[in-house]
């Protein structure tokens, strides 16, 4: 039988908006549930504090998958931020961000087969969110759990460019990896998606978010491209 899969919602992003998904997931024989997470829940985060909030929650979540399908493991799928949050989850070294005083340790990698990030900006030059990643990829460089399996999807839809059409994936690129003349899904740049050692997948033509109009890579088409590689 598959593994249970936790979905981790990408920034600023409630649970809602990934039913579609988990609906598919189910459907293919995948027992999915989302980090019950609303918006209001990321205010504490903002400003590059601590994400304790959001991983508490996902602890949470993963417990009780554990216990209902009485699993040793589960699956995470991790959408923009929701992926190297996952990948501080993992991790047995204290976490502790800017305005926290408490260091805190999920040591969580023996209970997660496949984690596999949707967009995620595992490098950024932004002022805000640097702290976090430079904290991540300080302690856990690439796909660092050899036991885990590691599976990084990025788009390629929207070239970068000081134009009208592009301009706010230029700068949204250049904030992140520091070139904006780059690929990448209007928010997210390939170079940023991609992690050393994993299995690193490009999709062209989805966009960054559940939100967006048309396709993301939740959707249909794109699902196809990475489901198998869930366990």
């Amino acid at each position: 039988m598959p593994l249970p899969t936790v979905i981790v919602p990408g920034y600023l992003e409630s649970a809602i908006a990934y039913r579609e998904l988990e609906h598919s997931l189910e459907q293919l024989g995948f027992p999915t549930i989302t980090v019950s997470l609303r918006r209001r829940d990321w205010i504490p985060t903002i400003g590059g504090r601590s994400v304790t909030p959001i991983l508490q929650q996902l602890d949470h979540t993963v417990k009780k998958m554990l216990q209902k399908h009485q699993a040793t493991q589960v699956n995470l799928i991790g959408h923009s931020a929701g992926g190297w949050i996952s990948r501080i989850y993992l991790g047995d070294q204290p976490y502790a961000a800017r305005g926290e005083v408490k260091s805190f340790v999920w040591e969580a990698h023996p209970l997660v087969a496949t984690l596999i990030s949707l967009g995620t900006p595992h490098i950024s030059q932004e002022r805000w969110t640097r702290q976090n990643l430079d904290f991540v990829t300080n302690n856990y460089p690439g796909a660092f759990y050899k036991h885990v399996r590691y599976v990084c999807v990025a788009g390629k839809t929207i070239f970068g460019a000081r134009q009208r059409g592009s301009w706010l994936a230029y700068s949204s690129y250049q904030l992140t990896c520091g070139i904006g003349n780059t690929w990448g899904d209007g928010i997210t740049p390939i170079a940023s998606a991609h992690l050393e050692g994993a299995e690193n997948l490009v999709i062209a033509g989805v966009r960054h978010s559940p939100r967006n109009r048309g396709i993301w890579y939740g959707s249909s088409e794109p699902l196809k491209t990475w489901v198998n590689y869930l366990i």
